[in-house]
């Protein structure tokens, strides 16, 4: 029953946000804005998500996991990341949180960058 919580939330996030990039705006810069508002929006979810959740303990693990696993996830991975980096830093373990993020930003990118080459682009 959780993976199905999960599929079935991760559905719904990466149809929402397939059709959040769908959205005509007219861009007259090179700032990703979609990819940003939904990484905003995908927070302040996975925010409200966990308050919740640690202030009602009665709320159902599958929820939980519909919610913040499945439709956060499915949304953007980036939500997820943000609250392990902010768990990180209130757990007191700073230079951790610091290390995932500039590691993730920079291999992430490298990894792109490597298979792109690797494939001529």
């Amino acid at each position: 029953m959780d993976i199905l919580a999960v599929g079935a939330g991760g559905f719904i996030g990466a149809v929402l946000r397939y059709l959040i990039g769908k959205i005509h705006i007219s861009e007259n810069t090179v700032f990703p804005i979609k990819t940003f508002a939904i990484n905003v929006i995908g927070c302040l979810a996975i925010g409200v998500i966990t308050v919740l959740a640690a202030k009602n303990t009665n709320i159902d693990q599958k929820w939980i996991l519909f919610l913040k696993v499945g439709l956060c996830g499915g949304f953007t991975t980036f939500s997820t990341f943000a609250l392990e980096t902010t768990d990180l830093i209130k757990g007191g373990h700073m230079g951790i949180a610091f290390l995932y993020t500039i590691l993730s930003i920079i291999v992430g990118c490298a990894v792109i960058f490597g298979v792109e080459l690797l494939a001529g682009k």
